[in-house]
């Protein structure tokens, strides 16, 4: 399984961006699907995350300039950020909670994209 991020990229405050997520390879099903961020000297904090049945959760700092959404038929998660400001300049990360399998055998566990850069200049 391998998730590719993109969308990341350099803005002014008050600007927006849209991050998307795949999922690809052996996926038998999807949970939960989110999006984390890290910012220099500081540790990985949740950004947004949304069930299979759509229901969703954001950081308090976040709320009402953000939206987290997903397409089910093509295993993408996507982050509509609008009116950023600088202090959310971080590495922003995908992670998904998938059923996948080795063979026979079926396990769930998650799983975290590479990362992409976000940075918001004043």
């Amino acid at each position: 399984v391998q998730l590719v991020e993109s969308g990341g990229g350099l803005v002014q405050a008050g600007g927006s961006l849209r991050l998307s997520c795949a999922a690809s390879g052996i996926i038998e099903s999807i949970n939960a699907m989110g999006w984390y961020r890290q910012a220099p000297g500081k540790q990985r904090e949740l950004v947004a995350t949304i069930t299979s049945g759509g229901r969703v959760n954001y950081a308090n700092s976040v709320k009402g300039r953000f939206t987290i959404s997903r397409d089910n038929a093509k295993n993408t998660v996507y982050l509509q950020m609008t009116s950023l400001k600088p202090e959310d300049t971080a590495v922003y990360y995908c992670n998904v909670d998938l059923e996948t399998r080795s063979g026979t055998y079926y396990y769930i566990r998650p799983y975290w994209g590479q990362g992409t850069q976000v940075t918001v200049s004043s």
